[in-house]
């Protein structure tokens, strides 16, 4: 399976400028958005809540980037991703890369299609321009827009 961003992220996984009370609620957020698309079951989005309480905040992969996720077996149904930006940072207790204001959720349903997403995302968010248009954009269609198409 080829896994690029304009195939698994879902127009309705997204949400902008989000007003997040704490890590929990933004992970929760980008969690809920993947099961209400049918790419994850409801258990998903615990047991990524669980992993970060039991390892710590290994989901913030890169400055104000998280990227929650847990693995296939713990609900995923499908390849997606969610994008939620938040309206106000959020700390997840990672000194180097807080605050979080960019959350992507990602499920996949198998261990290889879960690397080759997250391969395809970091390749997207590595780039300057396309991190800062995503914390600018004002709507789920600008972020759908940006993810697949670049700034």
């Amino acid at each position: 399976m080829d896994v690029d961003l304009a195939s698994v992220l879902h127009d309705d996984a997204i949400d902008v400028r989000y007003e997040a009370g704490d890590w929990e609620d933004a992970v929760r957020r980008a969690g809920t958005l993947l099961v209400e698309v049918g790419a994850a079951e409801e258990r998903y989005v615990q047991a990524i809540v669980d992993g970060i309480h039991e390892h710590g905040p290994y989901v913030v992969l890169a400055p104000g980037i998280a990227i929650p996720h847990a693995r296939p077996e713990s609900g995923g149904l499908d390849v997606g991703i969610s994008v939620v930006t938040l309206a106000h940072p959020v700390e997840f207790g990672a000194k180097d890369n807080d605050p979080v204001d960019l959350v992507f959720g990602l499920v996949t349903n198998d261990s290889e299609a879960h690397l080759q997403a997250l391969g395809a995302l970091a390749e997207h968010i590595s780039e300057p321009e396309n991190v800062q248009a995503l914390r600018d954009a004002d709507s789920p269609e600008a972020v759908a827009r940006l993810m697949k198409d670049g700034p």
